[in-house]
């Protein structure tokens, strides 16, 4: 049955979501599909072969000019220099006091740089970058005229061959090139949030459709279904990343998030630099910390953490994994409460999680929760 929902905004393929029984919800004013068959079922999908996303409510951000490579240099952390044309990087942006605007894939397309950021943050990105980029580079914001269709799973590659012009095996992680999709020349790239092998393609309005409807024709022999906004944080939280507005936001630096990893301080001037490097020589006091439970209960957002019954911190991500069978999540836990190795909270270490007023015995790990047929295990 459908959900009545009030969203002011759908994407091109709200009729085919409507018509394969989706749950639709409001989702930061988008009309989109939480589950189809249910999440478990969903999420064994894409593990076991492959699923397919609607992600069109994703911003795209253009940035063009001769110092477009400045520009995006001084608004996000990672080296910009260092992307050769048709590659991908994960990056963040953060404020002067080294909070976190938001994260975001950063495409190298030649003539110009493409950010891929959260829906939820869009309009607010397109306006920070604006007010602080200078120089001959224009910012465009291609959000409402591109639609992106995601397809994960170990039997992605096979699938999107079907209906592409080259061998999709050439591909690298984290490469973007044009294909010929359907008649159609439209940008794809080897990337995505499931930590499953997968392409996303970015295509026009009157282009997703068609797409769509292919992918599940040419998928039927490996049972390629639609996947919800559920499933997808299942996934991810499988992995350990990150999700914005609960696992990082402006209060936070990279340092407590644990992205110092996307930071090149090295690289010269960019905002937020100087109060990461002053975060990073005082040490943080909190840091983003993988856990998994050792008795049964599946912790939320807000769930307190604890340490010899003592508040620790709180949960930012929790879920019920159907990969692993027990309850994962991600939260900021005090360092002072849980010794600490190198500056990060050790592995292993004994934790507690309230939920339902019950202390429920957990231990830290370092995330990703689940590896096995992964891009991650394969890369490791």
């Amino acid at each position: 049955m459908i959900a009545t929902i009030v969203a002011e905004r759908r994407t091109a393929l709200y009729e085919q979501h409507v018509a394969a029984g989706a749950r639709m919800v409001d989702f930061f004013g988008w009309a989109m599909p939480i589950y189809y068959r249910g999440i478990v079922a969903e999420h064994d999908r894409v593990r076991a072969t492959a699923g397919i996303f609607d992600v069109s409510h994703m911003g795209q951000l253009v940035l063009r000019g001769a110092d477009a490579l400045a520009a995006v240099e001084r608004v996000t952390t990672n080296r910009v220099a260092s992307l050769r044309e048709g590659r991908v990087q994960y990056s963040i942006m953060c404020y002067e006091h080294g909070g976190i605007v938001d994260d975001a894939l950063v495409y190298n397309l030649g003539d110009r740089y493409m950010l891929v950021v959260n829906a939820s943050n869009c309009d607010k990105d397109l306006e920070w970058i604006r007010s602080n980029i200078s120089g001959d580079v224009t910012l465009e914001d291609h959000s409402d005229h591109t639609q992106l269709v995601a397809i994960q799973g170990p039997a992605a590659e096979a699938v999107l061959g079907r209906i592409v012009d080259v061998d999709l095996s050439s591909v690298a992680y984290a490469q973007s090139l044009q294909l010929d999709v359907l008649g159609k020349r439209t940008l794809v790239s080897r990337t995505g949030y499931t930590g499953e092998d997968g392409f996303e393609i970015y295509g026009a309005n009157d282009h997703a459709g068609p797409v769509w409807d292919a992918l599940l024709e040419e998928g039927a022999a490996w049972e390629v279904e639609p996947i919800g906004l559920g499933a997808r944080d299942t996934l991810r939280l499988e992995m350990g990343y990150h999700l914005y507005g609960q696992d990082i936001d402006e209060t936070r630096t990279p340092v407590e998030a644990g992205l110092s990893w996307v930071v090149k301080t090295d690289k010269g001037g960019f905002i937020g630099r100087d109060a990461i490097l002053e975060r990073k020589k005082k040490g943080a006091r909190e840091r983003l910390t993988g856990f998994e439970l050792e008795g049964r209960g599946i912790p939320r957002q807000g769930h307190r953490i604890l340490v010899d019954g003592e508040d620790a911190g709180v949960v930012t991500s929790g879920t019920y994994s159907p990969s692993l069978g027990r309850g994962i999540g991600l939260g900021y836990v005090k360092t002072e409460s849980v010794k600490a190795g190198g500056g990060k909270i050790g592995v292993g270490a004994e934790l507690a999680i309230e939920i339902r007023g019950r202390a429920i015995p957990a231990k830290t790990v370092r995330p990703p929760f689940y590896r096995e047929g992964t891009v991650r295990s394969r890369k490791a």
